[in-house]
């Protein structure tokens, strides 16, 4: 791969993704796949002005061992050392870099109730150090490939030439493949502020998803929400991207305030499995069946993590004539998929979306109508054909999107 092109995409992450602050700590994660690359993003952190820039590895074929032959009460326990680690994190709100590589079918063969019960166990200690962070830290999700994921994305090809079309694609959908990456997306962000402020402008309640795949969705908003797109800011003022790439306008809708049956577009990686030709029926607000063609029980698992999963957190609005779905090529990576056109997702909301939540207390927010969960996971449901109404307080019914796209 173009060292030149890599370095630009380093420092895109480093000065777009996480917009690092003069002397801020950076805390970045990734697999054992493209250490190289991940050198040249944590200098690129050091060079932007971070002050202390931390690299936790991680292995997936390790973690399926580990899930493989430990107990399922030695998964679930918490160390002492991982709650400190936590409060120093609530404490000096690190920014966070997330790289992603993993295998989309990485965990198949796990017993899947086992990894359920040991994820609940310890999301219940885990997410109030999440909730007393939100929205006060700049974070950022990307991905490199490896040689797995690449094989899953191209498996026609050798290894090699698999991992350098998956470089290819990864740079293309992140506007990365330019000779100024940092310039091209903030004309992009933007490009998305300018349809937030149209749909904002709108003051909607409802949204209407109609397809002829069977797609036929109603969606409620609170009445205090707006869409956000593109860059997001702390609570401190900080600007940052949260997704590289994104090409998503959102909202989170009104919890318990849909009705009708939604059909997957896409296949959902989850838990290290594929979930395929899915489908899911609201009643009140809340999931009352799920099908699917495979993996079935990972859907009806997904769904039983707590009640919040059983409602909406998100409606994301990207047109199906996107830089991402016009490549043709199925990523098997949510970070990717669902930026090719509209996706939902299950679980838990954005809290931002409510104008006036910094000056809220998450109780607050939850009463406005934010759905709470341990989970958030996009499905995608955009397609050629997709219609989307928008309904105004006053009754008017606008053309959001005609044919997959949008209608403005």
């Amino acid at each position: 791969m173009n060292k030149l092109q890599l370095r630009r995409y380093a420092k895109l992450l480093a000065k777009t993704g996480i917009n690092v602050k003069k002397g801020q700590w950076v805390m970045v994660t990734a697999e054992l796949d493209q250490p190289e690359f991940v050198e040249m993003v944590v200098e690129e952190l050091y060079r932007a002005g971070a002050g202390k820039v931390t690299v936790e590895w991680s292995h997936q074929p390790l973690t399926k061992l580990h899930y493989i032959y430990m107990r399922e009460e030695a998964l679930e326990k918490i160390e002492k050392w991982e709650l400190e680690k936590l409060e120093l994190r609530k404490k000096e709100l690190p920014a966070m870099l997330y790289i992603e590589s993993e295998d989309p079918d990485g965990l198949a063969g796990v017993d899947q109730e086992k990894f359920t019960s040991v994820r609940m166990s310890r999301t219940k200690v885990i997410k109030p150090y999440r909730d007393a962070m939100e929205n006060k830290y700049q974070w950022c999700i990307a991905a490199v490939p490896s040689k797995a994921w690449a094989k899953k994305v191209f498996p026609d090809l050798m290894v090699n030439t698999a991992v350098e079309k998956l470089w290819d694609a990864i740079l293309s959908a992140s506007r990365a493949d330019g000779n100024d990456p940092v310039r091209d997306w903030a004309r992009h962000n933007d490009e998305l502020a300018q349809r937030c402020d149209y749909l904002n402008r709108l003051k909607l309640v409802s949204l209407e998803y109609k397809s002829k795949n069977g797609t036929d969705l109603k969606v409620g908003l609170i009445p205090e929400s707006s869409f956000k797109g593109g860059g997001e800011e702390t609570i401190g003022g900080a600007y940052f991207n949260p997704n590289i790439p994104s090409e998503e306008i959102f909202i989170s809708p009104k919890a318990g305030e849909a009705e009708g049956i939604v059909y997957s577009t896409k296949p959902l990686s989850y838990q290290g499995e594929l979930i395929e030709d899915f489908s899911v029926r609201f009643e009140g607000g809340k999931v009352t069946e799920v099908k699917a063609k495979k993996n079935q029980h990972l859907l009806e698992k997904m769904i039983s993590m707590d009640e919040g999963a059983k409602m909406l957190g998100e409606c994301a609005l990207i047109a199906y004539d996107s830089p991402i779905n016009n490549t043709g090529i199925l990523f098997y990576n949510t970070l990717f998929d669902e930026n090719a056109s509209c996706h939902l997702a299950l679980g838990r909301g954005f809290n931002e979306c409510v104008k006036g939540f910094e000056d809220m207390t998450n109780e607050e927010i939850h009463a406005k109508g934010i759905n709470d969960s341990m989970i958030h996971v996009d499905f995608m449901i955009g397609s050629d054909d997709l219609e989307v109404i928008g309904v105004t307080k006053n009754g008017e019914r606008v053309p959001l999107f005609k044919n997959g796209n949008w209608a403005f």
